[in-house]
């Protein structure tokens, strides 16, 4: 089961999102955690942390879990 993560705005950057989500603890460790761990936004490959996540999107971290995207 996925955690829905619930946003203010049109949408959140990948970085930000990680952030949001307890995934990390700073903007600082986005760069690393990217290279290490797999991410996948709606199945796909991605570890660019400016990527744009909008109300719908699926996020899946390797060894972390899923979550999707809410819009409040």
């Amino acid at each position: 089961m996925s955690e829905e993560i619930t946003i203010q705005t049109e949408y959140i950057q990948l970085g930000q999102f990680l952030k949001l989500a307890n995934v990390i603890d700073t903007g600082g460790m986005v760069k690393i955690f990217l290279s290490e761990y797999k991410v996948f936004v709606n199945g796909d490959a991605e570890n660019r942390r400016g990527k744009k996540l909008y109300p719908g999107d699926k996020v899946e971290i390797e060894e972390v879990g899923s979550f999707i995207v809410k819009h409040d």
